[in-house]
């Protein structure tokens, strides 16, 4: 430990300046990115299949109380590390066939667009009210990673962790920008409440002004899910409809690709089959139409005869018409569609998958990742073309909106299913490539948003699982387990009237993304008057 000394002509009540010890100094300068990196994982906690929701509060809190007051450069590289503590776990599910390569370089990428908004929220924490710009500076930087690079990855918006929350009737307000604003400012408001609280115990001023305001991030976002949830409701407004969801499940592993294909299908056949034989011997209700997943026939049926007469066969077996996850090659492009099978008149009507899965069904930069390995390259030999229209089928008078897979955590590509008369909505998925994952969690609470997001009974009928059902007002009536054969029937509440979600579309967000324009302008304004002010 060093003393400075004071200087001939100084106050003799002036006392001694006390350096920090080297070793302690270090230490001290840790605590922030300990605190960035730990709040993260905090956030990643409060993620399915959790139902800690509550948790993103205190990580949020947590989050602004390392940002606020700081540098632009600070704020960068304490936004990366709340980004690694989020992601890292939340996305390891990615890893799970290709090894910790492509995970680590996709984590690497998605918390750059966190590190952006570290260093937004620290350049607006000086500002009056500053919960509301930062919280709007999260959602900017949201908007931002749900549409680049590569179509974008909204996987981890913080809408998608509040399933169980008291937050979500917001989501039938103003989406999941809404829904995740409302989180993020009440979490920074904690954090400012908590702040100010500290000041008053020192003895120091606050204005009323402020603690207003703090108390006010704190306590409007619970108190507008409160005014929001007459928008929630499970009643039928179009009647009902009995749905059949069929969970097939995969072989054992050790078939070839080849031989995979064709057991999956013939899964998904003898589970529909032995509905049928429960139907016929009034075990359970007939249904109207039954969903099969996304990837049930990887063999076209439009090119094959056999995998033809095996989804046939089981679409006269249940005698209701059956939507079924095909591969198909049509005009030299590859295509993930769905295809509505007649028990009659066999394939009527296809819808292709918009929004394709970049390193999963198409590789962008392919000559460069085959120059790096082979081994990624070879697993997507040809890519997958975009459809082009929304995917919406009249199966026995009923109006399906579908969102397969991937799509489900992109708002426009739920949203536009409504829009165009979807009375209910399915997410046919194929997650048996990621194992006993928490992805498969994760994509289930999405459907739970969009249920409420859209006041729409969701259906989730996937390969291996979890299969489900889900009403309009987020919950979960039936599930099966993971990697069984399953099937769900139930009859589900039908329903056209729009949300103001679904109305307003993309509105809120561009509203929020304003907001955040505004506050950062400010916060850049204010620094060069400062800057200004010094140099008078």
């Amino acid at each position: 430990m060093t003393v400075t000394a004071t200087s001939v002509g100084e106050s003799d009540d002036v006392q001694p300046r006390i350096a920090p010890a080297p070793r302690g100094a270090r230490l001290l300068r840790l605590v922030p990115a300990a605190t960035a990196a730990l709040s993260g994982v905090l956030l990643y906690v409060s993620f399915p299949p959790r139902t800690l929701w509550w948790l993103a509060l205190p990580a949020f809190a947590a989050f602004g109380w390392v940002l606020r007051g700081r540098g632009v450069k600070a704020g960068l590289g304490l936004g990366y590390l709340f980004g690694l503590g989020f992601l890292l776990p939340l996305l390891v599910w990615t890893g799970v066939e290709v090894g910790p390569g492509p995970w680590l370089a996709l984590v690497a990428i998605e918390a750059l667009f966190v590190a952006l908004v570290g260093a937004g929220v620290a350049a607006v924490s000086r500002l009056p009210a500053w919960p509301v710009w930062a919280a709007a500076v999260w959602i900017a930087g949201e908007a931002a990673r749900a549409r680049v690079p590569f179509h974008g990855f909204p996987w981890g918006k913080i809408a998608f962790g509040q399933a169980d929350g008291v937050f979500l009737p917001l989501a039938a307000v103003g989406g999941t920008p809404l829904l995740g604003f409302a989180v993020v400012l009440c979490g920074f408001g904690l954090c400012e409440v908590i702040r100010l609280a500290v000041e008053a115990r020192r003895d120091r001023a606050v204005r009323r002004s402020t603690a207003v305001a703090a108390l006010a991030g704190l306590a409007v976002p619970p108190l507008a899910a409160l005014a929001a949830l007459p928008l929630v409701s499970d009643k039928a407004e179009n009647g009902t409809a009995t749905v059949a969801v069929v969970q097939g499940n995969v072989p054992r592993a050790g078939l070839d690709f080849n031989a995979q294909r064709r057991a999956v299908l013939d899964h998904h056949a003898r589970e529909t089959e032995r509905l049928a034989a429960e139907v016929k011997a009034g075990k359970v209700p007939r249904p109207d139409f039954v969903l099969w997943p996304e990837n049930s026939s990887d063999i076209d049926p439009f090119a094959n005869a056999d995998a033809r007469a095996v989804i046939d066969g089981a679409a006269k077996a249940v005698g209701v018409p059956v939507s079924v996850g095909g591969v198909v090659e049509r005009d030299g492009r590859l295509l993930n569609e769905q295809i509505l099978w007649d028990p009659e008149k066999g394939p009527v009507d296809t819808y292709d998958k918009r929004q394709i899965q970049p390193f999963g069904e198409y590789l962008p930069l392919r000559s460069l990742l085959d120059a790096i390995n082979e081994n990624w390259t070879s697993m997507v030999r040809q890519d997958f073309s975009r459809g082009d229209e929304p995917g919406v089928f009249t199966l026995d008078g009923v109006r399906v909106g579908l969102a397969t897979c991937y799509e489900a955590a992109f708002d426009w590509a739920v949203r536009d299913t409504v829009t165009h008369g979807a009375q209910m909505i399915s997410v046919p998925s194929n997650n048996a490539t990621f194992g006993r994952s928490e992805m498969t969690y994760q994509q289930l609470a999405m459907s739970r948003i969009r249920a409420v997001e859209h006041s729409r009974t969701v259906t989730v009928p996937v390969t291996s699982g979890v299969s489900a059902i889900i009403l309009p007002d987020g919950t979960i009536t039936q599930k099966t387990g993971m990697f069984v054969a399953d099937s769900l029937v139930q009859e589900v509440p039908l329903r056209s009237s729009q949300t103001p979600a679904a109305r307003l579309g993309v509105l809120p967000e561009i509203a929020l993304v304003l907001v955040a324009a505004g506050g950062l302008g400010w916060a850049v304004a204010a620094a060069a008057r400062g800057r200004r002010a010094g140099d008078v």
